[in-house]
C-alpha cells in the first residue's frame, strides 16, 4: 500500500502534478448537490405545471436550457469563458429559475429554503475561488 505524503508545513507548497485537481470539500459536495436539485426542479416544474403535450416538452427543454447555460459559461471546463461575476450571475439565473418554479408549484416555502441554500452555498465557494 502507498502512504500519502507528508506535508511539512515549514516547506513551501508544492505545486500539484499536470492534470489533476484540488480534492473537493464539503461546500464543494453541496454546490454540487444544489445545481442537480435545480436542474431536477426544473425538470419536476416542467412535468407537473404543464398539460399533457407541453409537459413532455417543458419537462425536457427546462433542465436541457439549464444544463447548457451551465456548460457553456459555469462548469469548470466551460466553452465559454467569461468573467467570474458573469459565471455567478448565470448560476444565479439558474438558482432563481429553480426558486420559481417552486413557487410556480405553490410551494414558496421550498423554493425560499432552496434559494437561500443555493445562492449562500454558492456565495461561498465562489468566494473561495475567487479569493
Amino acid at each position: 500500500m502507498s502512504e500519502t505524503p507528508r506535508v511539512d508545513p515549514t516547506r513551501p507548497e508544492q505545486p500539484r502534478p499536470a492534470g489533476t485537481v484540488p480534492r473537493p470539500g464539503a461546500l464543494d459536495i453541496v454546490r454540487l448537490l444544489t445545481e442537480l436539485v435545480a436542474v431536477g426542479t426544473l425538470a419536476f416544474w416542467g412535468f407537473v405545471a404543464f398539460p399533457f403535450p407541453w409537459s413532455i416538452v417543458a419537462g425536457l427543454g427546462a433542465p436541457a436550457l439549464g444544463i447548457l447555460l451551465w456548460a457553456l459559461f459555469v462548469s469548470p471546463k466551460a466553452v465559454v469563458r467569461v468573467h467570474p461575476f458573469v459565471a455567478a450571475f448565470v448560476e444565479l439565473l439558474i438558482f432563481v429559475s429553480a426558486t420559481l418554479a417552486w413557487w410556480s408549484l405553490g410551494q414558496p416555502w421550498i423554493g425560499l429554503a432552496f434559494g437561500v441554500v443555493a445562492v449562500t452555498v454558492g456565495a461561498v465557494v465562489g468566494r473561495r475561488r475567487f479569493a
